[in-house]
């Protein structure tokens, strides 16, 4: 059954995990999700995951409306930002090219799961998780404002995502 609660930000839970270990990209990103200790991923806030897809249009001469949408590429985005600044996010964007020692190159860049999971304290075991696959880091930024707290961000990208609702009793 479809979940149907509304959750808070509050209820929840921002986790990364390595995609695949055996791969230089997943060893990587492994070193330092453990390094840092990001699962779960303390003070984050504004978490955005976006899928967007390239739909077509098919107009037929002659006529105003499309007379078909033909399904296009699909493009699996998103956003975060952390009140933190301890090297982690830009390890995971660079991997090895964000060290102070040098290496050769080329070195692989960090790739992970990123998992968004709510429940609600109130109803146990009734939760949705969005789970964002192949995840890699676009970009950093670094934000030192006058009068607020300093934020770090990051763009990323991910390859595919999934969802899983579960309803306690269901």
């Amino acid at each position: 059954m479809a979940n149907t609660n509304v959750f808070r930000g509050s209820d929840a839970t921002l986790m990364l995990a390595p995609s695949n270990t055996d791969l230089p990209e997943g060893a990587t990103a492994e070193e330092v999700i453990e390094f840092y200790q990001l699962s779960p991923v303390g003070r984050a806030t504004g978490v955005e995951v976006y899928v967007q897809t390239e739909l077509e249009e098919f107009h037929e001469v002659g006529r105003r409306h499309a007379a078909q949408l033909r399904p296009g590429n699909i493009h699996v985005s998103g956003r975060i930002n952390r009140a933190y600044i301890n090297g982690a996010l830009l390890r995971l964007l660079l991997g090895q090219g964000a060290v102070t020692e040098r290496v050769a190159e080329p070195y692989a860049q960090p790739s992970f799961n990123l998992q968004l999971r709510v429940e609600d304290p109130a109803t146990p075991g009734t939760n949705s998780t969005v789970t964002v696959h192949g995840v890699k880091l676009e970009n950093w930024a670094y934000n030192l404002p006058e009068d607020d707290f300093v934020m770090e961000s990051v763009n990323f990208r991910g390859l595919f995502i999934d969802v899983e609702d579960q309803e306690a009793g269901g």
